[in-house]
């Protein structure tokens, strides 16, 4: 089918690429301030009224839904935007903004991976390669191979944004147990559910003494970029990449999450930061490595599993199909 709209739907796709490239760079001052538990907590609580609002203009009987998948929209809430929340956020504060957005370009291949380990589904060399190439570009940006001009916890934090990646795939997969829901529904629905867990979950890691309770001293200096993040890189993206994904394919859709890093590294220069030449290496092997792997033809299927359920038909989302959940963040 011909897009209806192909130019608005590029420029809804490039504004999501750099709305999530720009999640780094604001949300990396707020982290001297608030613990990445509250920075989370914070975050969706800013967002729960956008969350609603996309859930009821465009979901079907969405409450209903809610209430009858309560259980399995909130474990995979918890493990998409709790765990990976705040692992990412720990990450940046221990390492770069730039390395972090190269990580999140990762997660498509992460995908293909589990597939292979998970489900049996094992990809083709074209793929297999794109991955070894996208875990080169890892390696090069996060400083393994001997950077010692960055953060002394550098290797640390992009170790722990990669593990929080790996929580997000997770979460895509978790779409398959109830298929009845749209793409946006299952966004949505998911980050309200988990919002109450968050917020019981920085509560409580506060009063054990975990953690230290955001004041009004920290919460006001930052209140802008809290905002930002809220509004931008957490609903205004996600509406943005599900009518390019709408538009253009799913596919296609996956291509844009190669401006996220992109979009990360000039953004920085233009802030008068110098990403060193081996992330600018890394992150173009990256970038490579996902054109690469979406432009790998997909395994022609049996007759015979043209005529399994819908159920089953999701059971291992494609790649293209984890970046239409993919928030990234």
């Amino acid at each position: 089918m011909t897009p209806k709209n192909p130019y608005a739907a590029t420029v809804a796709m490039l504004f999501a690429a750099v709305s999530w490239g720009s999640l780094f760079l604001v949300g990396k001052p707020v982290l001297s301030r608030l613990d990445p538990i509250w920075f989370t907590a914070v975050r969706y609580l800013l967002a729960a009224g956008g969350m609603t609002l996309l859930v009821v203009l465009f979901g079907q009987r969405p409450w209903a839904k809610l209430r009858a998948h309560w259980a399995t929209l909130t474990g995979y809430g918890v493990l998409g935007y709790g765990f990976f929340g705040v692992l990412v956020l720990e990450g940046l504060k221990l390492s770069l903004p730039s390395h972090g957005a190269v990580l999140m370009a990762t997660m498509p291949m992460t995908t293909i991976l589990l597939r292979w380990l998970l489900d049996g589904h094992r990809p083709g060399w074209n793929v297999a390669g794109a991955a070894v190439l996208a875990l080169s570009g890892v390696v090069l940006v996060s400083g393994v191979l001997g950077r010692t001009d960055g953060p002394p916890h550098m290797l640390l934090g992009d170790a722990l944004t990669l593990l929080g990646t790996v929580g997000w795939v997770l979460y895509t997969r978790g779409a398959a147990k109830v298929p009845e829901l749209s793409p946006l529904e299952y966004t949505g629905l998911t980050a309200l559910a988990a919002l109450p867990w968050q917020l019981l979950f920085a509560v409580g890691a506060t009063v054990i003494g975990g953690i230290a309770a955001p004041t009004w001293q920290d919460l006001a200096p930052v209140g802008p970029h809290l905002l930002y993040i809220a509004a931008v890189p957490t609903v205004a993206a996600v509406v943005a990449f599900n009518f390019g994904v709408r538009q253009l394919g799913a596919s296609h859709g996956t291509l844009f999450l190669n401006g996220v890093p992109v979009s990360a590294l000039l953004m920085s220069v233009a802030l008068g930061q110098h990403p060193a030449m081996q992330e600018w290496i890394g992150a173009a092997l990256v970038i490579a490595a996902l054109t690469l792997s979406t432009r790998t033809p997909a395994p022609a299927r049996p007759v015979a599993a043209a005529s399994t359920t819908r159920q089953d038909s999701v059971k291992t989302p494609t790649m293209g199909e984890a970046a239409v959940r993919c928030p990234a963040t």
